[in-house]
């Protein structure tokens, strides 16, 4: 057994993580430790929970003691020979630019106004990214804020993070299920023909592009909503314009407005040459996460806006526009009836009602009688000379009445005349059909 660093470091388990795995704690809160290492310091017995040796797989409860050795403690190499990413604390530098970036503080939650250049996570080539600098968000018992959302790198603004891991499940489903409301500032080329309207439009990876890129694709795409108002305009040159996402695909603003002839400036990616303006504007993309209102976990609304970014208020000022008059424009309150969350649970409950209604069809059918008339009980048929049989209803319009009427066959036999009684005495005889007529006597 490898013997422990001398600064090992500790945390106790909250609340929210009960009964979650080991490995699934590492990724919550310790995400830029991969898993090779975590089964590496396993097998070394460097990890451990109360002092007990622990695998990736175990469960951990509220309260526990989690050992973990520091980040320098990680093999240069991993099991499969290849480098391990390098999981440097964070200087002095970084952590004062982290917390530059903080709006606001609520009990679960930290605001953002990330700066644009910041990619919110990491990915190939990326060492720098918010979720790196999370850590110097940490609270006192060590536990970092947890991303809920996301902000492409090149689009500067409001970025919420959750400080627990209970506020982060309700953050989360906040955005997915539309009740979020997010406002964007975007500045494009040209002039929509109409001030206001809503962009419909399916998007969808375009091949060749490693997903890096989306296109609008009327057959395979995902449903994808924009709507846009118009704030002032600089004659046909550019638009200053107010962006709200109906639906949250990828790329989703820039590839709509781009779609309808007019992308956003500075976003050479959908674009391309035409997407820039000359006379001293910048050539950094002009899209802004410029307001959130969310409902915190306690029912109160946090609402808050975050500042321009240089670039951006000084090609609005240097076009003549005033910020107010962004500002100005009404925020449309969704109304939770009408999500999309909701929607799928009517469209759910009522295919579930509709399987519930053919089920019983086809039971009743199974249990009806094979006549339309109504089931009535059997009539036995009871006499002298009845045979021992049972008569079903149904078989003779006389049958069914007395059965309806609750009277026996031979009951209404015995009262009915006898049609088939003897002939009448006084009736002449039948002549046989071969005996001839005598001959008429003469007188």
């Amino acid at each position: 057994m490898a013997s422990p660093p001398d600064n090992m470091r500790t945390f106790t388990v909250v609340a929210d993580d009960d009964g979650i795995r080991l490995d699934r704690w590492f990724k919550r809160h310790l995400p830029d430790i991969s898993f090779n290492l975590v089964s590496r310091w396993a097998r070394l017995g460097l990890l451990r929970i109360d002092d007990k040796r622990v695998e990736p797989g175990d469960r951990v409860a509220t309260g526990q003691v989690l050992r973990v050795p520091p980040a320098e403690a990680a093999p240069a190499e991993g099991p499969d020979g290849r480098a391990l990413r390098s999981t440097e604390p964070l200087s002095e530098e970084e952590t004062r630019y982290v917390q530059d970036m903080v709006l606001a503080r609520g009990k679960d939650w930290i605001m953002l106004n990330k700066p644009p250049g910041l990619a919110t996570q990491g990915g190939t080539n990326t060492v720098q990214h918010v979720d790196r600098l999370l850590e110097a968000l940490a609270d006192e018992k060590g536990q970092r804020p947890k991303l809920v959302h996301r902000l492409d790198k090149d689009t500067s603004g409001v970025l919420l993070v959750a400080r627990t891991a209970r506020a982060a499940g309700h953050f989360a489903k906040a955005f997915a299920g539309r009740t979020a409301r997010k406002v964007y500032w975007a500045l494009v080329i040209g002039w929509p023909s109409t001030p206001e309207g809503v962009i419909d439009a399916p998007l969808a990876k375009q091949p060749g592009s490693g997903g890096e890129k989306m296109q609008v694709d009327e057959k395979d795409g995902l449903p994808a909503r924009t709507r846009y108002r118009q704030i002032d305009r600089a004659g046909a040159r550019a638009t200053w314009v107010e962006l709200q996402p109906m639906t949250g695909r990828t790329h989703q603003l820039r590839a709509h407005m781009a779609a309808i002839g007019h992308p956003i400036v500075g976003d050479a990616k959908y674009g391309g040459a035409a997407a820039f303006l000359t006379g001293g504007i910048s050539r950094k993309m002009h899209l802004h996460a410029r307001r959130l209102r969310i409902d915190g976990t306690d029912g109160k609304a946090i609402d808050h806006m975050a500042e321009l970014p240089t670039h951006f208020a000084e090609t609005l000022s240097t076009l003549g526009f005033e910020q107010l008059a962004g500002d100005m424009l009404p925020l449309d309150n969704p109304d939770p009836a009408k999500s999309l969350e909701t929607k799928l649970k009517r469209v759910a409950a009522a295919a579930k009602t509709a399987r519930k209604a053919r089920k019983g069809e086809r039971r009743s059918r199974g249990e009806a009688a094979p006549s339309r008339a109504p089931t009535l009980p059997k009539a036995k048929i009871t006499g002298k000379d009845a045979p021992a049989r049972t008569a079903a209803p149904g078989k003779g319009a006389a049958v069914s009445r007395r059965v309806a009427t609750g009277k026996s066959i031979a009951a209404s036999q015995k009262s009915a005349p006898d049609k088939r009684a003897a002939p009448d005495k006084r009736a002449a005889p039948r002549r046989p059909a071969s005996a001839k007529r005598p001959p008429p006597t003469r007188k």
